[in-house]
C-alpha cells in the first residue's frame, strides 16, 4: 500500500506487486479464493461500526446512511461475489458431422485497474476489487483522493483474511498523477472505473494506445414519470428519498421529475412538504436525514445551478435560499444545503440537462404518455429512470421505451446483484454484476476438439 505525498514510483511499485502475485493468486480454485473473500467479509463485518463512523466523517454522509447501507453493501459485495464465482458455467457445442466438440474456458485477465469515486467510498471500492479477485485478477486500486479512509482501513484486514500479499494494493493520489499512471501503465491491462463523463473520456484516450479493456460506470440525469393513476402515499416519499439520498450524490438520484398534470399541483404540494421534513444536520446525529456535502467547491456549483435556475426565471419551492438553515453551532462552517425543489423549468436548462449531483430536483408537468417518453430520453445520459403507475401494461411500455440502463417502476433503488448494472449513452461502456462482471474480469477462449 502507497501513500501521499505521491511519488510516480507508487504506482509502479504496486502494479510490480501486482504482477508478481498473480501467477499464484490466478493458479488458486474459485474455491479457496472465495473463502477468502468470505473471511475479508466478515472482518468488514465485525468492524462495521468503526467502518460507518470514519466513512461518515470523510465524506460527510449521515452516520445512518454509512450504517445501514455504505458499509453492509460493501460487506455484501465480497459475500456475493464469494458465492456467484462457485457457480459460473462455460459452453459447449457439438458438430457430429465434422466429429468436433467446441466448448469454452475462461481464466483472469491479470492486473486490473480499479478506480473508484468519492461518493460511496468503500461501498464501490469494493464492487470493484470482489469481482476482480474472485475472478484470479490480482488489482491496483485508486480510490478517490477525497475519501481515502475507508479503503486504508480495508487494507489492514487483508493479511488476516488471508489474502497474499500482492493480491489487492490500493494507491493513494488524485486522478491527474495516480489514476493517469495507472490508466497508461502497459501492465494493467483493464480499468474499471466509476465516476464522471469527462473522467472517462480522458481514460478512454489514455488508454487507446494500450488496447485496453475499459468498463466505464458514469453520470446520470435520471427522471422519474408519474402518471396520474400512481399510488402518491408511495411514490412521494420513495421519490423524495431517490431524490435527496445521500445529499443527491448518487448516481442513480432522481434530478428530473415529470408529473401528469392532472395531478401536477397536489403531488407538488405534497412533495415539498415531505421534502420539508427531511433534516439537515450534523452528520453524527442518527436523527438527522442528510449530510454535508463532498467539498466547498461541490456546494458552490451545487448553489450555482440553483441560482442559473432563478435566473431563467424558475421557481425555488424550498430549500437553497428559500428556508433558513438551521445548523449546530459546530457545524456552521460546514458545506450543508437543503433538499431543493424547483419548478418551472424549461427542458433545455442547465438543470434539467446536466448531473447537478446534489440535493437538488426539479418537478415539471407533463400530457401525455408519448410526450413524457420523448422528454425523458431528452438529454445525453441514460442510466436510471423510475416510472410510476398503476397500469402494468403501461409501466412495461414505457420503460422498454426509455433510454435507460435500469428501469425502476413503482419502486427504487431495488438491486438484484446478479443482473446487469449500467447505463446507455453518455452514462457509461459495460455493464456490472454477477455474470457481466465475471465476462470483464476474465478472457473467453474457444477450443475445439477434433475426435
Amino acid at each position: 500500500m502507497a501513500s501521499d505525498p505521491w511519488d510516480p514510483l507508487h504506482v509502479e511499485a504496486a502494479v510490480k506487486a501486482a504482477k508478481d502475485a498473480f501467477p499464484v493468486w490466478s493458479s488458486k480454485s474459485p474455491s479457496e479464493r472465495s473463502q477468502i473473500l468470505n473471511k475479508l467479509a466478515d472482518l468488514i463485518e465485525h468492524d462495521l461500526e468503526a467502518f460507518a463512523q470514519a466513512e461518515s466523517k470523510d465524506q460527510g454522509k449521515t452516520i445512518t446512511f454509512a450504517r445501514t447501507v455504505d458499509i453492509p453493501r460493501a460487506v455484501h459485495n465480497f459475500r456475493f461475489f464469494a458465492s456467484s464465482i462457485l457457480h459460473h458455467v462455460t459452453e459447449c457445442t457439438e458438430m457430429p458431422t465434422m466429429g468436433c466438440v467446441h466448448y469454452t474456458s475462461r481464466a483472469p485477465v491479470g492486473v486490473a485497474g480499479l478506480i473508484s469515486p468519492w461518493n460511496l467510498p468503500l461501498y464501490l471500492l469494493t464492487w470493484k476489487i470482489a469481482p476482480a479477485i474472485a475472478c484470479g485478477n490480482t488489482v491496483v486500486a485508486k480510490p478517490s483522493e477525497m475519501t481515502s479512509v475507508t479503503a486504508w482501513m480495508m487494507c489492514k484486514l487483508l493479511e488476516k483474511a488471508g489474502v497474499p500479499p500482492g493480491v489487492v494494493n490500493v494507491v493513494f493520489g488524485t486522478g491527474a498523477k495516480a489514476g493517469e499512471a495507472l490508466v497508461c501503465h502497459p501492465d494493467v491491462p483493464l480499468i474499471s472505473f466509476t465516476g464522471s463523463t469527462l473522467t472517462a473520456q480522458r481514460i478512454t484516450e489514455r488508454s487507446a494506445p494500450h488496447c485496453k479493456r475499459l468498463s466505464l460506470e458514469l453520470g446520470g440525469k435520471n427522471p422519474a414519470i408519474i402518471f396520474d393513476d400512481a399510488d402518491l402515499s408511495h411514490c412521494i416519499p420513495t421519490t423524495v428519498r431517490s431524490s435527496f439520498a445521500n445529499q443527491g450524490e448518487i448516481c442513480l438520484c432522481t434530478s428530473r421529475i415529470f408529473v401528469q398534470r392532472g395531478i401536477y399541483s397536489e403531488f407538488l404540494k405534497r412533495f415539498v412538504a415531505e421534502a420539508k421534513k427531511w433534516k439537515t444536520g450534523n452528520p453524527s446525529d442518527p436523527t438527522v436525514d442528510v449530510g454535508a456535502l463532498i467539498s466547498k467547491e461541490h456546494l458552490e456549483k451545487v448553489r450555482n445551478y440553483v441560482k442559473k435556475a432563478q435566473a431563467e426565471g424558475a421557481r425555488v419551492l424550498c430549500g437553497e435560499g428559500v428556508d433558513p438553515l438551521a445548523l449546530p453551532p459546530g457545524n456552521q462552517k460546514g458545506y450543508f444545503m437543503l433538499p431543493t425543489v424547483i419548478a418551472e423549468v424549461k427542458d433545455e436548462s442547465c438543470c434539467m440537462q446536466e448531473e447537478i449531483f446534489g440535493p437538488v430536483t426539479c418537478v415539471v408537468a407533463f400530457d401525455t404518455e408519448e410526450e413524457v417518453i420523448k422528454r425523458a430520453n431528452g438529454v445525453k445520459y441514460g442510466l436510471a429512470a423510475t416510472v410510476w403507475s398503476g397500469n402494468v401494461g403501461r409501466v412495461h411500455r414505457v420503460a422498454h421505451r426509455l433510454q435507460s440502463g435500469l428501469v425502476w417502476t413503482n419502486c427504487w433503488l431495488v438491486r438484484d446483484l446478479n443482473l446487469p448494472f449500467g447505463g446507455m449513452k453518455a452514462s457509461g461502456i459495460g455493464r456490472e454484476g454477477a455474470k457481466d462482471s465475471y465476462e470483464f474480469f476474465t478472457e473467453v477462449k474457444t477450443i475445439t476438439i477434433k475426435h
